[in-house]
Formats: structure tokens, C-alpha cells, sequence
């Protein structure tokens, strides 16, 4: 098995944001800055990542009965850890995603990856697994976030761009996150074709 095609695939031809289409509610939702969809996008790859692994090592021993409420389980407990270090140590980022973090556990890309994927394969397969699905998924809600906060506040990471003058609003608001998601698709769509 070639780890590099695992990751390369997790990053191009399986990106969830913009190939797969999933994981929409945080990526619209919480894209509003680049900072948050990085984030975000952390967040849900260190999650997607350990989540993977424990599952790829416990699959033989969860009967099929019960397949999917422990592979909630083992996320959930991850999710749960990753709340209480943000709280603990990142408290404004924490604050800044808010409810997004425990919707983390019914993100259907971790839960999607863990019944396709680690379900079926050894542990550092879907290590890679994780971290490839991880960085696509972090790439797309960053390259959101950038692309509303330039166009919506004429900042990036914070840094000022753009005069306040060429901001559009719209753009840090819900239906600037459909639109530009749509354009990010076209032109992504049209570079892969």
C-alpha cells in the first residue's frame, strides 16, 4: 500500500470540501475568518486522525451489531479531549467556534472515514488515511476562510489588505459562504479537469 497516494488522494481527488461535498455545516458556518477555518480544520484532523487509528485497532474486536454506535463512542471521547484542551489552553478559539466543536462527533467525515476506511484497513494506513482526508479538509475551510475574510473585511489572518472601502459585508454573512464555495468548486473543478 503507498501512504504518499493515501494522503494525496485525502488531499485531491477525495477532498471533502470540495470534491466530496461534506462536512458543510462547519465549513459554511465557521469560514468566516482564516483563522477559524483553520481552526476548525485542525481540529476535526486531530480528531479524524486518532479516531482513525483506534478504530483500525479495534475493528476485530467490535461485533457488527455494534459497529457504529462504538465508533461514536470513540469519537466522541475525542471530541470530548479536544474541547477540554481548547477550553484550557486556546480559550478564545474555543469561543470564536463555539458550538462547532462538539458537532465535531456527527461530522459525517469522520464518521464516513471510519466505516470506509479504517474499518477495513491496518492502523497506519488509516493513520495516513486521517491525515490526508485531515489536511483536505483543513486546506478547504483555510482557503474559505481566506477568501471571505479578504472579500468581507479585506483582511487575511487578521493583516489588513484591502481598504476598508473595497469590504463587502455580504461576504462574512451566510450567503457569502454558498457563493464563494461555489466559485472555489467552479475554479477548482475547471483546474482538475
Amino acid at each position: 500500500m503507498n501512504y504518499l497516494n493515501i494522503i494525496k488522494n485525502g488531499i485531491v481527488k477525495e477532498n471533502p470540501t470540495f470534491v466530496l461535498m461534506l462536512g458543510m455545516c462547519p465549513t459554511l458556518a465557521t469560514t468566516t475568518s482564516a483563522n477559524n477555518g483553520l481552526a476548525m480544520g485542525l481540529a476535526t484532523m486531530f480528531v479524524l486522525i486518532c479516531s482513525n487509528v483506534v478504530i483500525s485497532l479495534i475493528k476485530n474486536l467490535t461485533p457488527d451489531k455494534v459497529r457504529i454506535p462504538v465508533f461514536i463512542v470513540v469519537i466522541a471521547s475525542f471530541v470530548t479531549l479536544l474541547q477540554m484542551v481548547m477550553q484550557a489552553y486556546v480559550p478564545d478559539v474555543y469561543a470564536s467556534l463555539g458550538l462547532f466543536i462538539p458537532l465535531i462527533v456527527v461530522n459525517c467525515i469522520i464518521l464516513g472515514r471510519a466505516e470506509a476506511f479504517a474499518a477495513k484497513n491496518g492502523a497506519l494506513a488509516s493513520l495516513m488515511d486521517g491525515i490526508g482526508i485531515g489536511l483536505g479538509f483543513t486546506l478547504g475551510l483555510t482557503l474559505l476562510g481566506i477568501c471571505r475574510e479578504l472579500l468581507g473585511g479585506g483582511s487575511v489572518f487578521g493583516i489588513t489588505l484591502l481598504p476598508e472601502t473595497y469590504n463587502m459585508l455580504m461576504f462574512v454573512l451566510p450567503p457569502g459562504a454558498f457563493i464563494t464555495l461555489g466559485f472555489l468548486v467552479a475554479v477548482i473543478n475547471k483546474i482538475r479537469n
